[in-house]
């Protein structure tokens, strides 16, 4: 029976016995990429893994393949990552970063469910709202784990990865960056501002309320409609700089019961990897 789904409060996940559970946090800046690093050992929740977005949940030397500035690591890579974690079939997941605007835990909870693991949530409000409760922390480097035998085979239905496929058929593309980089106002990662054109707009973090949660489910639902119309969620393809805070809308998706809706996993990097696509503005 499936425990999780989209998300998970603080309470509940410090109520899960030791070893229960894989823990993952997945914190990253990329103005730093070893921030992350350095903040878990200097307090994580107490026996979480580190997950390096770079290193772990991208492959970066396919970048050259015109596949964006975080490609999907292969299936093999991935498999051996779970392996090294101490992760086995059955076993729930629970990916977190740092909360407030820090959104890299819905990659890993995306590739897992690329990947056919459904058992799987992000903690909501990140260790932010982990350490507003009060609950333990622990600092150092993890506890060490077992390793484990896991070879997982991703669905290829989830995701699309070829860039002529997007104007294939009825697929309304949904671009999660801010309106100002969707409009081409500024760019300040990749070397071209715009969107593809026709690509509609749903900044990420339009998905979180005030206090860094996510917004009740009816509310996501009724703003994913604002924006989408009478498009099924399975002709939605979500999109953003480089496939990482687009899965926060995905996660989005799926937490207001809008199922089926995809990952261009490329983006916008991947997009303009080739000057002769098009490029909209405005």
């Amino acid at each position: 029976m499936t425990l999780l789904t989209t998300l998970i409060d603080p309470a509940t996940l410090s109520a899960m016995a030791p070893g229960e559970v894989l823990i993952v946090d997945c914190n990253f800046d990329l103005a730093d990429p070893g921030k992350g690093e350095r903040e878990f050992r200097l307090g994580h929740i107490p026996g979480a893994v580190y997950a390096n977005l770079d290193r772990d949940l991208s492959d970066l030397s396919r970048q050259r393949e015109g596949l964006g500035r975080h490609p999907l690591p292969l299936e093999a890579a991935f498999s051996a990552i779970l392996s090294r974690w101490g992760w086995r079939a059955g076993m729930p997941v629970v990916s977190y970063d740092a909360g407030s605007g820090a959104l890299t835990a819905a990659r890993l909870w995306w590739l897992l469910r690329l990947a056919g693991v459904r058992d799987v949530a992000v903690l909501d409000g990140g260790f932010a709202a982990w350490k507003k409760a009060g609950l333990p922390e622990e600092e150092g480097e993890p506890a060490r784990r077992a390793a484990t035998e896991v070879t997982l085979r991703y669905d290829e239905t989830q995701v699309l990865i070829d860039h002529a496929a997007l104007r294939e058929g009825s697929r309304q593309l949904l671009d999660a960056r801010a309106a100002p980089r969707y409009r081409g106002d500024v760019e300040p990662l990749d070397r071209v501002g715009g969107h593809v054109p026709g690509a509609l707009n749903r900044p990420f973090s339009d998905n979180l309320a005030d206090d860094g949660r996510f917004k009740p489910a009816a509310q996501l639902r009724a703003e994913f409609s604002a924006v989408l119309g009478d498009t099924r969620p399975a002709d939605v393809v979500h999109m953003c700089g480089s496939g990482v805070t687009a899965c926060h809308n995905l996660l989005a998706m799926e937490r207001a019961g809008l199922h089926g809706s995809r990952l261009y996993a490329p983006s916008w990097s991947g997009w303009i990897s080739d000057p002769s696509r098009p490029v909209a503005k405005g």
